[in-house]
């Protein structure tokens, strides 16, 4: 792609369907190298990626050449995918449907990189939920509380 320049920061944040905590510490690192090799087969860059029981956050340089719902798409099914394979959850794994993806400036790598890969002392403090909404109201995006990411009914 001659005289194409990007410079594409992208912080996506995604739960576990019905916000069970069925991602177990014992597999994990597994499961975040496993989506590593998805976004790098893709041609992006990846900067962070953490995990919590019920949520995942990944921040990556995206290749211009993908849209993000694909990007996403491709890393949902394919980890679920995996993960059912590999029969790392008592019945069937899913992510719940949709997730977040914020841009960020190059400025603000660290501070997000950093952000993500400390999100097990930050949960200490702040659920996923109030995670969340913060992340969309830092953004100024109206969101509906029936449609973001909700604990289980």
């Amino acid at each position: 792609m001659g005289n194409t320049y990007t410079q594409l920061y992208i912080h996506f944040v995604f739960a576990v369907k019905y916000r069970a905590s069925l991602i177990d510490e014992t597999w994990a690192e597994r499961l975040r190298q496993y989506i590593t090799s998805i976004v790098q087969k893709q041609e992006h860059k990846i900067i962070a990626i953490n995990n919590m029981p019920d949520h995942l956050h990944l921040f990556v340089g995206l290749n211009p050449n993908q849209a993000i719902s694909d990007l996403i798409r491709i890393v949902k099914s394919d980890s679920s995918e995996w993960i059912n394979r590999e029969g790392l959850t008592h019945g069937k794994f899913q992510w719940q449907q949709g997730y977040g993806a914020f841009s960020h400036s190059r400025s603000q790598v660290s501070k997000v990189a950093n952000y993500i890969a400390n999100q097990q002392e930050h949960h200490k403090r702040k659920t996923f939920l109030e995670e969340y909404q913060q992340i969309l109201k830092d953004f100024n995006i109206e969101f509906d509380e029936q449609y973001i990411f909700k604990l289980p009914e």
